[in-house]
């Protein structure tokens, strides 16, 4: 088992092209409009080719940790919660469960402690901005326990705890109990975004996967949506997509995407693409945009959706996929700066379950992608039904 922990930075040094299209012939509407998207599509991937990686800190202050969430506030960088593996021989998914919160003000380079007991211990929760606070919301925790009378060292398995709660703080070291108990059910691996104004929640699961000896999983496929994080409005019940953890999901344009995700450890992960202008009313737009995928992140620069990272039971992917619309993909050159992430050399190098913070204004210098935490770990997971109670 392989955990790293490090904050690193997709930066780029932008080129300025113009493009008209009265300089090509136009055969019919339909071609050549397929031309066009083609042809800004590849121009947009010749500018995101010219990103570098850069690691900003090797080890910061806080502890390794997948499951995390990372913020941007007032021009801090905030680190919370997640989960910090315990090393063999402890079981599969054996952790420490985080409820710090940590600050940077220098982009990641030196973290301060603000809070060690911001809330109950939480991984795979969410956190947005909004208003002015950071917003905590749902998550879970584990402890081990024996699944069977007698059970050895080494044989228990993680038993969690789920949370619907909602918490919120303007400095990161003050928290407000928004609710205890939120409508949609208590879940970890939940989406959260903000989107024209409101908190929108929607996916996520309850209960612990086959694979590590639980008794089974729930995944929603519900969507909720609230102003302030303590009034919320059931949007569906029913979503078109099957319903997942880890999966990724950003605000663009007016829309809501949701890309790929999980639904079983053992199972093939999604690796389809999702939008909604509403919450209420899903398109599929991609059935597989790329290599199926979950724990991964994306994030919106200069009107692009950029996805990596990720797992696989086959291999994580090491591309890097772009996107104006969510349905035309291209993946930035395997040979350039800007991919594999994280100067990656081995599908095992790739980290999964870690957070980001997207920095897209033109006129500020650290535009970029900024990548926190993450995990390597590698399973071999038990084929059959846990022992008998």
């Amino acid at each position: 088992m392989k955990t790293r922990l490090h904050t690193a930075l997709l930066t780029a040094a932008l080129a300025t092209g113009l493009f008209s299209a009265s300089a090509y012939a136009q055969p019919n509407h339909h071609e050549f409009w397929a031309f066009l998207q083609r042809l800004i599509a590849h121009v947009t991937a010749l500018d995101f080719n010219r990103y570098e990686w850069h690691e900003t800190n090797p080890s910061a202050e806080w502890s390794p940790r997948a499951g995390l969430e990372s913020v941007q506030l007032k021009e801090k960088f905030f680190v919370m919660g997640g989960r910090t593996p315990i090393p063999p021989p402890a079981p599969p998914f054996a952790s420490i469960i985080n409820q710090d919160v940590w600050a940077s003000e220098d982009d990641g380079a030196s973290w301060e402690l603000l809070n060690d007991a911001a809330w109950p211990p939480r991984a795979f929760f969410e956190s947005v901005v909004k208003d002015g606070f950071i917003y905590v919301m749902g998550g879970q925790s584990f402890e081990l326990v024996c699944p069977f009378p007698g059970c050895q060292p080494g044989q228990e398995v993680p038993v969690s705890t789920f949370y619907n709660d909602v918490y919120r703080s303007t400095d990161g070291v003050e928290w407000e109990t928004v609710t205890e108990a939120a409508p949609w059910g208590p879940r970890a691996g939940l989406s959260a975004v903000v989107h024209r104004g409101w908190i929108y929640v929607f996916g996520g699961a309850f209960g612990d996967d086959p694979a590590i000896g639980g008794s089974g999983r729930t995944f929603y496929t519900d969507v909720y949506k609230s102003r302030d994080g303590k009034d919320w409005i059931e949007v569906t019940d029913s979503v078109p997509w099957a319903g997942r953890g880890g999966a990724a999901a950003v605000s663009m344009k007016g829309r809501i995407y949701l890309m790929g995700g999980e639904d079983g450890f053992l199972d093939p992960p999604f690796g389809d693409v999702w939008v909604s202008k509403n919450g209420a009313h899903w398109k599929r737009l991609r059935r597989r945009a790329w290599k199926p995928r979950s724990g991964h992140k994306c994030g919106v620069l200069e009107r692009n959706i950029v996805c990596f990272g990720g797992f696989n039971l086959t291999g994580n992917p090491m591309d890097v996929q772009i996107s104006r619309d969510g349905r035309r993909w291209t993946a930035l050159n395997r040979e350039g700066p800007a991919a594999p992430p994280w100067q990656a050399e081995i599908p095992t190098d790739i980290k999964y379950d870690f957070d980001i913070i997207t920095i897209d204004d033109a006129q500020d210098d650290r535009r970029g992608i900024y990548t926190f935490g993450g995990d390597r770990e590698t399973f071999e997971f038990p084929i059959g039904p846990p022992p008998a109670l």
